[in-house]
């Protein structure tokens, strides 16, 4: 049984980072997905992919998985590069492509 311990980013439809501050342990899946034969649909055999563990911290994400003889990996999240452009840049006069509708 293994599993991956990380901290979700923000989705495309966020600008705010609304649930980005939990840690998650998510199972990995132990047995392939299969095509159902009759309604076409992909199943699964194993229920704990659907588990998804919230933690405040990495620490008792790490603390969790080790009482519970869990196999982890840890991704450590990205954090963003943010760069600062001023709205009055657009309007420069030494701006090297011209500014227009």
């Amino acid at each position: 049984m293994s599993a991956k311990i990380y901290r979700p980013a923000k989705t495309a439809m966020q600008s705010g980072k609304a649930k980005t501050h939990l840690w998650v342990l998510e199972f990995d899946q132990a047995v392939p997905r299969r095509i159902d034969p009759m309604m076409g649909y992909t199943t699964s055999a194993d229920t704990r992919q659907q588990v998804k563990l919230l933690f405040d911290t990495l620490e008792q994400a790490e603390a969790y998985a080790k009482r519970e003889n869990i196999d982890y990996r840890v991704i450590l999240p990205k954090e963003a590069k943010r760069q600062v452009v001023s709205y009055t840049d657009n309007f420069r006069y030494s701006r090297l492509q011209p500014w227009t509708h």
